[in-house]
């Protein structure tokens, strides 16, 4: 019957029963449709194209949309709903989903850790399983791609790589993307290494580490030695003071206010300064007061960019403190030495570390935490060193 109707001028149709109808286009086309009411309107749904779509499919398509318009399911509406959802799935690759979640978290992370995330996305993920519909992504797939972390014995690498992508699959099932997240299904699939702590000076050894730095035998420069001085007596993380501006600083208060973006935490975090520290920022003023330069350490050769993140730790090393002591190792020292030897609660400590307390005062972090008992520590810190230097 089907094969029979040829086209007219004009479109015309053909009833089979139960509004199911084959309309006859002038072009010869045969589009199969069904003629229903919901909710007392007359609507009309297609069911494909013959012979595309045979007399017996079409009968069950229209079978199928009865069913529904019983449980008081539009057709229509529904069909439409299933082709977004499966156009949004497969266009919803793991890079795109990936690069979504990330403009979405870089705003609250400091530049460092932002740009470290989406460096390891897009050398280590992308590559491999980018443009996969992340719907389709196993929990076998995303192990060999960390596995070949492993393979060039990059271990921590492949361990906060599967964190990161364990964030994206989480977003991906929060926006109804994918239903899985295959990544926590991981945990303990990953070989482990040893941990790997930064070397640091026991507390009797900082007086000949100063005196050292005192003497400089090694030569260094004057901004190198005072950058390693205030590492010192500040603690703070080794890209804060390279990247240290003077707006940053208030030498009235004695306060330095390192800016959220240089924050693992985000958030602006406060340094009260100590009289050695100041008088450490007031010689390094009159020094680079020459140069047009925003930053307190600026590089040698090249004033108007922060001096290089590697200038401090060979500064140690020529000291003749290599592996003995790292730029990061301050931060060692100085927890445990103001434990022990000035008798400081590990809370305090713990919030000039700019360490976020856990549990729910995490969340409630203050950059004020604590800080008259922070710049009372600070100070006894300082003259501390300075009794020892004797």
């Amino acid at each position: 019957m089907c094969n029979s109707l040829g086209p007219k001028e004009k479109p015309y149709k053909k009833f089979d029963g139960g509004g199911l109808y084959l309309e006859v286009m002038p072009n010869g086309n045969k589009l199969w449709r069904y003629k229903y009411y919901f909710q007392g309107k007359e609507k009309r749904f297609s069911l494909g194209k013959y012979p595309i779509v045979t007399l017996v499919n079409a009968r069950e398509k229209k079978l199928q949309a009865q069913r529904l318009l019983e449980q008081g399911i539009d057709p229509s509406r529904n069909k439409i709903a299933k082709e977004k959802l499966a156009r949004r799935g497969n266009n919803n690759t793991f890079e795109l989903l990936a690069r979504e979640w990330y403009g979405k978290k870089k705003d609250g992370w400091s530049g460092s850790h932002a740009k470290n995330v989406l460096h390891r996305l897009e050398g280590n993920v992308f590559p491999h399983i980018g443009k996969a519909p992340v719907k389709k992504i196993t929990a076998p797939d995303l192990l060999e791609v960390l596995q070949i972390m492993e393979d060039r014995n990059a271990l921590e690498v492949a361990s906060r790589t599967r964190q990161i992508c364990a964030q994206v699959f989480r977003y991906a099932v929060q926006t109804g993307r994918c239903e899985n997240n295959p990544a926590i299904h991981l945990n303990g699939a990953l070989k482990t290494g040893k941990a790997k702590h930064f070397p640091a000076l026991d507390i009797k050894e900082v007086p000949g580490f100063l005196k050292a730095l005192e003497r400089n035998e090694a030569r260094l420069f004057s901004r190198t030695r005072r950058a390693i001085r205030l590492s010192l007596l500040t603690f703070a993380r080794p890209g804060e003071i390279r990247q240290c501006q003077w707006e940053h600083v208030n030498l009235k208060d004695a306060i330095w206010t390192v800016p959220g973006e240089l924050m693992k935490s985000g958030r602006d975090h406060i340094v009260p300064l100590s009289t050695q520290s100041i008088r450490v920022l007031l010689e390094q003023q009159e020094e680079t007061g020459r140069f047009e330069t925003p930053w307190v350490f600026p590089g040698q050769v090249r004033p108007l960019k922060p001096m290089s993140d590697g200038t401090v730790n060979m500064g140690i090393k020529r000291l003749g403190y290599h592996q003995r002591m790292t730029a990061h190792g301050f931060r060692a020292l100085a927890r445990t030495a103001i434990r022990e030897k000035l008798n400081y609660y590990p809370d305090i400590i713990e919030a000039q570390l700019a360490h976020k307390p856990a549990g729910p005062l995490g969340a409630a972090y203050d950059r004020a935490q604590f800080l008259d008992e922070r710049k009372k520590m600070m100070q006894d810190w300082a003259d501390y060193l300075d009794k020892i230097a004797q």
